[in-house]
């Protein structure tokens, strides 16, 4: 599968359905959102599958792009992709692994933007949105979007966080929040 980012960048892709990627219509939608944010923020890429949004972060201007990613293949093709856009005053950082036994090891940061995009039915939506909010992972002025299908979809209840906007493109929905002041 041949996948083109920000820029008309080529990124190298898993073979098979192994990876879902984010569609280019959600990409842009996000980034048309965030617009005016993503340069020299903090970007945390969980469930990171194909790296495609951490890609477009680091395209955009993104200071610091971290991704988390359980599949050793997409780790591998994830760490190349970003290695041949990133520029030299960007950070980024790929973490092989399962998401809840490492957000708590990034307690101490702060991201600006979080895009979060499960396998729609693993179950991780909420344990892991209660993982980033008591990590304190989302910056007090920063926003996470979490990516899901719109038709088996209940927001869950995060403490200290509200929904600042919810977005559906076809089959692919998008919920934003924010921390609550």
């Amino acid at each position: 599968m041949s996948l083109r980012i920000y820029g008309n960048r080529p990124l190298k892709t898993l073979p098979g359905k192994e990876t879902r990627p984010t569609s280019a219509r959600v990409r842009e939608a996000v980034f048309n959102i965030w617009q005016g944010t993503i340069e020299g923020c903090r970007w945390l890429d969980a469930c990171a599958g194909t790296g495609s949004m951490g890609a477009e972060a680091l395209c955009r201007g993104a200071s610091l792009v971290v991704g988390i990613e359980k599949s050793n293949r997409a780790c591998a093709i994830i760490q190349q992709n970003w290695q041949q856009i990133a520029s030299a005053e960007q950070e980024f950082l790929v973490l092989r692994g399962d998401i809840l036994q490492l957000l708590p090891k990034l307690a101490g940061q702060r991201f600006d933007r979080i895009y979060f995009d499960p396998p729609y039915a693993s179950g991780l939506y909420q344990p892991v949105l209660e993982a980033i909010a008591h990590s304190g992972l989302l910056d007090s002025n920063g926003e996470i979007a979490v990516e899901h299908n719109p038709q088996d979809w209940t927001p869950p209840a995060i403490s200290s966080w509200e929904i600042c906007r919810e977005k559906v493109y076809g089959n692919t929905a998008l919920t934003f929040y924010r921390v609550v002041e």
